[in-house]
């Protein structure tokens, strides 16, 4: 499945060259970071923003065996990745006129420096959706926005992360 992209390709990439980078992200995201794909992690949604990664509830990522609540480390996880895929088009966007290799290229820097989760419920529900905004893009450092929802809506977590970007 490819990720909705609606917007066309910024100025100075073809439509091609763009579905070459959405591809190459898409791959490099779910199965070359192989972390994620354990973890059932999806793209849902690239462009327009906010990203949207959304993941399937299974046995194995319960952390409360009891409750069947989500691990509080697939939480963060998922709000991590999420932040770092926010920041990954946000840099295609500013790289507008560079070839989809050259951006994936970029990419080998990016790099988590700080994130602060906020778990404000229980990690309940059969689907999850998380969705990162880019807050500030920089040449070295950008910070993002992020949150966690289960399929009725529930906000369960939200995070705010720094990445080195060069």
């Amino acid at each position: 499945m490819t990720p909705r992209s609606d917007t066309e390709a910024p100025e100075g990439r073809s439509t091609l060259e763009q579905q070459r980078l959405i591809t190459s992200i898409t791959t490099l995201f779910e199965h070359k970071i192989t972390f994620n794909e354990f973890l059932g992690f999806k793209i849902e949604q690239l462009d327009p923003t906010p990203v949207r990664v959304c993941f399937s509830m299974r046995p194995e990522l319960i952390g409360h065996f009891q409750h069947g609540r989500l691990h509080g480390g697939v939480i963060s996880s998922v709000l991590d990745v999420s932040g770092g895929l926010a920041v990954m088009i946000g840099i295609a966007g500013y790289h507008a006129s560079e070839t989809a290799d050259q951006i994936m290229q970029r990419f080998t820097h990016l790099a988590t420096i700080d994130m602060r989760v906020d778990y404000l419920r229980q990690g309940i529900g059969e689907r999850f959706t998380a969705e990162a905004d880019v807050v500030r893009l920089g040449k070295r450092v950008a910070v993002c926005s992020m949150r966690l929802t289960n399929e009725k809506g529930s906000l369960i977590a939200t995070g705010n992360a720094t990445y080195m970007v060069s």
